[in-house]
């Protein structure tokens, strides 16, 4: 299958989740043998059109990022040009999803539109019109998918799909160290970070190590609320990891707690519970985490941090593992399969095949 993956801005460009999200996308149907070429800014040097990495074709639609006029007027005419089989087109800006669905019509072939919700869903009418004017809009959890429905499209044109993991990966890396309760997240703003320290301060008469993985901002800050608590000697800020070190880290603890106040994915949490942990969850409206472990006997959603505490305790009384196949179904060929069975409805109900 030949899909036209359309984005102005790359992780070649700048590395940000959605950015990530549409690499993982374009590398799950390369490894599956599709041709796979994307529509974006020239982020390469010299004068030449296209840049191939890795098997992945990147066609440069504009010079300058910032050249929007350019990228938005050229883009139709080059993917009538192209023919793709499908368009997958990314929805951070929405006047691209547009103009990428006047050239999927010139292309005579459906599109879809790519909503990751890293910085919200605003409801203006430009995002209505790029929401109304493509075949399906995907986005990575039921969070999102609200969103996208407050733009005025049916919950049918909505499609839910997962980031992945690679299942095989965890199986090979050996467990780490032991650690009671594991945390990971960039350490920003968001991390609320406070609630789980607090309630790890509740239990200082218990023996227990927790782990912190991940750097930025208000780690010190958090290192000094450690100290202030009198907790620092058992919670261990590691910083920035591998995904090896992660993964190792992760069969290696008992408890992942999940505290963020805003999460569209949480992709760490997903390794983490695959890797046998037993999930944590504290919920916030804009986060989509507790989706993970809704149902499921190890998992537990808290909505204070009083119930975060009694709940981490809980959670500790499970039995340790450090592999839980019931997250098989996140695998990178599940996930990819769910990419490509949405291509081919959308082929089967255009009459292109």
């Amino acid at each position: 299958m030949r899909v036209a993956f359309v984005s102005a801005e790359t992780g070649f460009h700048r590395d940000t989740e959605t950015n990530r999200r549409l690499q993982s996308v374009l590398e799950l149907l390369d490894d599956a043998g599709h041709d796979v070429h994307v529509y974006c800014t020239q982020f390469w040097d010299g004068e030449h059109a296209t840049f191939e990495r890795e098997g992945i074709t990147y066609h440069g639609v504009s010079v300058e990022l910032e050249a929007t006029a350019s990228f938005l007027v050229r883009l139709p005419y080059v993917l009538a040009r192209a023919r793709p089989d499908i368009v997958h087109v990314s929805a951070q800006r929405p006047g691209q999803v547009i103009a990428a669905s006047l050239g999927a019509t010139l292309a005579r072939a459906p599109v879809v539109a790519e909503w990751y919700g890293m910085d919200g869903v605003p409801t203006d009418r430009w995002r209505k019109l790029a929401a109304r004017s493509v075949d399906r809009n995907l986005v990575p959890s039921e969070l999102v998918a609200t969103w996208v429905r407050e733009l005025g499209v049916s919950e049918q044109a909505v499609d839910p799909i997962a980031n992945p993991i690679n299942v095989e990966q965890i199986r090979e890396v050996q467990p780490g160290e032991r650690a009671d309760v594991i945390y990971a997240r960039r350490l920003d703003e968001g991390a609320n970070l406070e609630s789980l320290l607090l309630a790890l301060a509740e239990h200082r008469d218990r023996d227990w190590q927790a782990t912190v993985i991940g750097d930025g901002p208000e780690r010190e800050a958090y290192e000094r609320l450690a100290s202030d608590l009198r907790i620092e000697d058992r919670v261990t800020f590691a910083g920035d990891r591998s995904l090896e070190e992660r993964i190792a880290a992760y069969r290696g603890a008992h408890v992942f707690a999940q505290t963020a106040e805003y999460c569209v994915f949480p992709t760490e949490m997903l390794w983490a519970l695959a890797a046998g942990c037993v999930g944590v969850v504290e919920y916030h409206a804009d986060s989509s985490a507790h989706e993970l472990v809704e149902g499921w006997d190890r998992g537990f959603r808290t909505t204070s941090e009083d119930e975060l505490s009694d709940t981490i305790i809980e959670a500790g009384g499970l039995e340790y593992r450090d592999l839980d196949d019931e997250f098989d179904e996140y695998d990178r060929a599940e996930i990819r399969d769910r990419y490509l069975t949405t291509y081919r409805a959308l082929q089967d109900a255009s009459g292109l095949l």
